[in-house]
């Protein structure tokens, strides 16, 4: 970046410059004029880089800057260009304190190569994330060549901050519920034991089972969450058998009261060899059963089909002797009224609820967290594959993920 961004410029024994607020800056200013000209290509450079870039010479006047750092800023770069960074950019911490002054970058220690991005404040009271870096001569003395300034906006990080504040807020309140219960039955049961009879006492301890397995699985979620953020999520490949895992999905579902009829499973033939995380395959197909029971209606149907990563018309095509399959796809059907157009793009998304079937009575703890489908994009993207939602063939949602086949990889 040296060479393409700054021209060199000739240090000057003039007297130091003083600042707009009066202070003596200890930079040396340059000889009167107009500032250097830079190579065209390095504008050219600057300008296509994403983040605000700011150039300021051995001497303290800015001899770049960019058109994200206009936008940043809202300053005009050729009325800038030429005149002291500290100036233009007064830089100050969350305190009020003058960057420029407790950093000194012009007169700290000749060592110093780069201070790492934090959180300032310009003079309009905009929040930006500045990082910097030294450029210096590699002669002795290692004396300042060029000060770099990176600038960014802070709004993807305040973005970031809400969503993770929003999301504490929401397991907090589902937290509350089944501990309150928890609370109270070993509470009441332990003061009351002999006023109830056997069948109440089961009651009571049931429902403390029932919410202390949610209160496990809301912490499993936000685990899930955390994993996924900072993409740590972990994948334990083994050779798993797809339609095996809906098959065991659909037992538990029937095991837990649902009607048999409920479910089908329809598994093609000529599928490859799957090498996956098993029990990351049963969360997601899990919450994707659970999501069509919930939100939808009529029979919910699991296919488990050959496919390509780079299409869904896979079976066609390998039946055709075309290519052989190099993925499997899994569809969750339902028949409910499907998820419109418009909402499609969100259901993936963090705290996303869609509104139960119409005449169906959903469980005493409500909709759930809103992280189930969020967990399943997360989870299939960690396998290399990827999910959608569309209209299913004869009506309701369809959730359709395809992940890559082959022998196992890390």
């Amino acid at each position: 970046m040296d060479e393409h961004i700054a021209s060199e410029v000739p240090p000057s024994p003039t007297p130091n410059h003083e600042t707009a607020d009066g202070r003596d800056s200890g930079i040396t200013s340059v000889p009167e004029g107009p500032p250097p000209k830079l190579p065209i290509g390095s504008l050219v450079f600057a300008d296509e880089l994403p983040d605000g870039v700011v150039v300021a010479d051995e001497t303290g006047r800015i001899i770049v800057f960019n058109r994200a750092a206009a936008r940043l800023t809202g300053l005009d770069p050729a009325e800038v260009t030429g005149k002291f960074v500290f100036d233009v950019l007064p830089l100050r911490d969350a305190d009020g304190n003058d960057w420029w002054l407790y950093a000194d970058p012009y007169h700290g220690l000749p060592t110093r190569t780069r201070h790492s991005e934090r959180s300032l404040y310009l003079a309009c009271g905009t929040e930006v994330l500045v990082s910097v870096g030294y450029v210096r001569d590699p002669r002795p003395g290692l004396a300042l060549r060029r000060l770099v300034i990176s600038l960014r906006s802070a709004q993807q990080r305040e973005r970031l901050e809400r969503s993770r504040a929003e999301l504490v807020s929401t397991v907090a309140h589902e937290l509350r519920s089944p501990l309150t219960s928890v609370k109270g039955f070993t509470a009441t049961l332990l003061n009351k034991w002999g006023r109830f009879t056997d069948d109440q006492k089961r009651v009571m301890l049931e429902t403390v089972n029932a919410d202390a397995d949610r209160v496990t699985r809301l912490i499993t979620e936000l685990l899930d969450v955390s994993r996924i953020e900072s993409g740590r999520m972990e994948i334990h490949r083994q050779l798993v058998d797809l339609p095996d895992r809906a098959r065991k999905i659909i037992a538990g579902r029937v095991a837990a009261g649902e009607p048999e009829g409920r479910f089908r499973l329809e598994a093609r033939s000529g599928l490859p060899d799957t090498w996956l995380d098993a029990d990351k395959i049963d969360q997601i197909l899990g919450n994707l059963v659970e999501n069509a029971v919930r939100h939808g209606a009529g029979i919910v149907t699991i296919v488990v089909e050959p496919a390509h990563m780079d299409g869904d018309a896979a079976a066609n095509r390998s039946a055709a002797g075309l290519r052989a399959p190099d993925a499997v796809a899994v569809s969750v059907r339902d028949q409910g009224e499907g998820i419109a157009p418009d909402v499609a793009p969100r259901v993936f998304r963090q705290f996303w609820r869609g509104k139960p079937q119409a005449g169906r009575r959903t469980s005493r703890h409500g909709g759930g967290t809103g992280l189930g489908l969020y967990i399943v994009k997360g989870l299939v993207e960690a396998h290399g594959g990827t999910i959608g939602v569309r209209c299913a063939p004869g009506g309701g949602a369809e959730f359709r993920f395809i992940v890559p086949a082959g022998a196992a990889t890390a």
